[in-house]
């Protein structure tokens, strides 16, 4: 998830939502957010340890489905943070005045569909992270499972191509600046049961008709794909 807001409150909120996890492994230490604020309840690294994690990765992962505005919270000196959350001072936002930061998904209320966010991803680690080599190893469309539609219906799924159209072009366009991106892969395969949805959402790019021993039939995302891997025009 990309956050979208002023420099300060972006940086922090990147800090403690995921630099957290990359610091240490870039540079062998937590995120200067971190210690400023959580001091002498974040846990310090010895000098082995520093140098036993520094570096200690072959590739950055990235599961990207959606964006948030970031707003900072004043910090006071009377605050007692007791918690990661309290920690950040930050409010995430999905909109802003009034706007939505994109269209919110069909199938998963908590997914508003923003592609520029990934190229902004991208092009971050890029900079705050001397260019790793990335995958992105999770990019998809949810559709709200709705058995009462025609299988035929069902399999017309124009809206995922778009999705997935939208944020290739923004892989293309971080390619473009140098960010070193080594793969990509679409969630997923077919419709399957989802953490903390189950099988209230389709994300497939085969539809799974759980109704009829679990039968699978290919989308229409699944030609576009094709064709798009392979450079044919058709349709």
């Amino acid at each position: 998830m990309q956050l979208l807001t002023t420099k300060h409150a972006a940086q922090r909120a990147w800090d403690f939502m995921t630099g957290w996890f990359l610091d240490p492994i870039v540079t062998g230490d937590y995120p200067f957010n971190m210690k400023a604020i959580v001091r002498d309840r974040l846990p310090t690294f010895t000098k082995e340890q520093e140098e036993m994690v520094k570096g200690s990765f072959d590739f950055i992962g990235i599961n990207y489905y959606t964006s948030r505005y970031a707003k900072a919270l004043k910090i006071s000196a009377n605050d007692v943070p007791t918690s990661y959350e309290t920690d950040q001072y930050i409010e995430t936002l999905t909109e802003k005045n009034g706007v939505p930061i994109g269209e919110q998904a069909g199938g998963f209320d908590l997914i508003y569909v923003y592609p520029a966010g990934l190229g902004e991803v991208l092009l971050h680690l890029k900079v705050a992270y001397n260019n790793p080599k990335i995958y992105i190893t999770e990019n998809g469309y949810p559709g709200k499972r709705n058995d009462s539609i025609a299988i035929e219906e069902a399999l017309q799924d124009y809206v995922r191509i778009e999705f997935l159209q939208d944020h290739l072009s923004n892989i293309k366009m971080a390619l473009s600046e140098g960010v070193n991106i080594k793969g990509y892969f679409i969630w997923s395969l077919l419709d399957c049961m989802e953490m903390g949805s189950a099988y209230t959402i389709r994300f497939g790019l085969n539809y799974v008709d759980y109704n009829d021993d679990y039968k699978r039939y290919p989308k229409k995302s699944v030609t576009w794909l094709k064709n798009f891997i392979t450079g044919n025009t058709g349709s």
